[in-house]
């Protein structure tokens, strides 16, 4: 590992555990095992150092999303297939996703600007489903917006509680999220394994860890 992928892991690391404002300087050389001097010459600033995490962080999600739907038409297969991608990477990558979920309100407006974009192009694929899902009649809200923002909150707190030694694989949690998601809508369907085992391959490509 070179030094600056061992920055980035510290600063993920306490940024998760301690918050950003939390998270000193001297906290991150001392995890990074650095001096404060020699540590600016790889993160520039503190909030420079945490724009680079989550702009890296939602364009894996974002694009892991892509390639999970892509091909698919289907209202039902579409948002199974978000829901369980993204159980999948917050349960693989909890520090990551926690550190982009919660730390938004620690940037500036200007830092905040690209971050949200990434973070609302990621939604729009969620509201897109949700909304064709209504359209064709296979879902049922008359709060479709709401509704995303249930199902995603729902499905990011995995990253706080997920432990591989619980009662369910990862593959059987993905698939219980996407069946609570659906049923949430008024929808009977499930998700197909096919395109569980797609989500799972994609993960795994896009992270390049076993899942």
């Amino acid at each position: 590992m070179n030094t600056r992928e061992r920055v980035r892991q510290a600063a993920v690391k306490l940024f998760a555990a301690k918050g950003f404002h939390g998270t000193g300087i001297r906290d991150l050389a001392q995890e990074a095992e650095l001096s404060s001097a020699s540590l600016y010459h790889y993160m520039g600033t503190k909030e420079d150092l945490l724009v680079a995490i989550m702009n890296e962080s939602l364009r894996r999600l974002l694009d892991a999303a892509e390639r999970a739907t892509a091909g698919l038409t289907d209202p039902v297969s579409r948002l199974g297939s978000l829901v369980a991608l993204h159980v999948l990477a917050h349960a693989i990558q909890p520090d990551d996703t926690r550190v982009v979920d919660n730390e938004v309100h620690a940037l500036t407006p200007g830092a905040r600007s690209e971050v949200v974009g990434l973070r609302d192009a990621y939604e729009r694929l969620w509201a897109d489903a949700i909304e064709d899902g209504v359209a064709a009649g296979v879902f049922h809200t008359d709060q479709p917006s709401v509704t995303r923002l249930a199902l995603v909150e729902m499905c990011s707190g995995v990253a706080r509680w997920y432990s591989p030694s619980g009662p369910l694989t990862l593959d059987q949690l993905a698939a219980h999220y996407a069946e609570l998601a659906l049923r949430a809508l008024a929808c009977e369907g499930r998700l197909d394994v096919r395109a569980l085992q797609n989500c799972r391959e994609v993960v795994s490509g896009v992270w390049r860890v076993p899942v």
